[in-house]
């Protein structure tokens, strides 16, 4: 058997050390992409205050991306393109907030490694206002394929802040807890998901001493309780399915 001389053998190891340590550097680079999106609920919450301080604490403010588009009062089919409530029928705007986020979306990522995504979703007031229930959960499960299509990715994680304690009589909103329970089925469904409990977080008090229990839209504390729990629940699932090292 040949013998390789010491000097040449430590060389090796050296080397071959330093390749496996600039592996796992580059294994482990990257952005973390949050995207926050969603209609009333979502345009009100102030991520800078409340859900970027936790992110860039947890991965560093040099690795979060943020990417946020709301609009107060829009039903989900305004994101999800396929969103249909009779077989065949499809309105002519499905799809344009959409776009719109997905614009914010590529700008912000070009050029960039990006090591995990996160979907933060806030959004199912209107589909029960307008008894679309009955599809929601069909339209959300959806619209996450959809992001993940258009990413190229199979690893987005992702939370829904499921609708509050609002209306659970079905009063006004007809569909409130039909849309309600369809986001807990669409985020127990999957390894990727989860959701949180937003229901107390519209109690409040107003400047003239008026008390609000159980609104439709948050206290201004309970915004920022929305964007630490958004903010906690994410960073768990990235964890949790390892995908900051894939």
């Amino acid at each position: 058997m040949k013998k390789i001389p010491i000097q040449k053998l430590s060389i090796k190891i050296a080397i071959l050390i330093l390749s496996m340590s600039l592996g796992l550097q580059a294994e482990g680079s990257g952005m973390h992409l949050f995207i926050l999106s969603g209609q009333s609920n979502m345009s009100k919450l102030d991520a800078k205050a409340s859900f970027l301080p936790i992110v860039e604490s947890e991965f560093g403010a040099d690795k979060v991306i943020i990417v946020k588009s709301a609009r107060v009062g829009q039903p989900i089919r305004r994101w999800y393109k396929a969103w249909t409530l009779e077989r065949g029928v499809s309105p002519e705007d499905t799809g344009d907030l959409y776009d719109r986020l997905m614009e914010k979306v590529y700008k912000s990522i070009k050029g960039k490694k990006i090591k995990t995504v996160s979907f933060i979703w806030m959004q199912g007031e209107r589909d029960a206002r307008k008894r679309h229930g009955a599809v929601y959960a069909e339209s959300l499960k959806g619209l996450i394929e959809q992001l993940a299509h258009d990413l190229n990715r199979n690893d987005i994680t992702f939370v829904i802040g499921r609708l509050s304690d609002f209306d659970m009589e079905n009063k006004i909103y007809p569909d409130w807890t039909t849309v309600r329970r369809a986001q807990e089925e669409v985020a127990e469904s999957s390894p990727l998901g989860t959701w949180i409990d937003t229901d107390s977080y519209n109690d409040m008090i107003s400047s003239d001493g008026k008390k609000t229990k159980n609104g439709l839209h948050y206290s201004p504390e309970g915004y920022i309780k929305l964007g630490e729990a958004f903010a906690r629940a994410a960073i768990e699932l990235i964890h949790e399915n390892k995908s900051e090292t894939n």
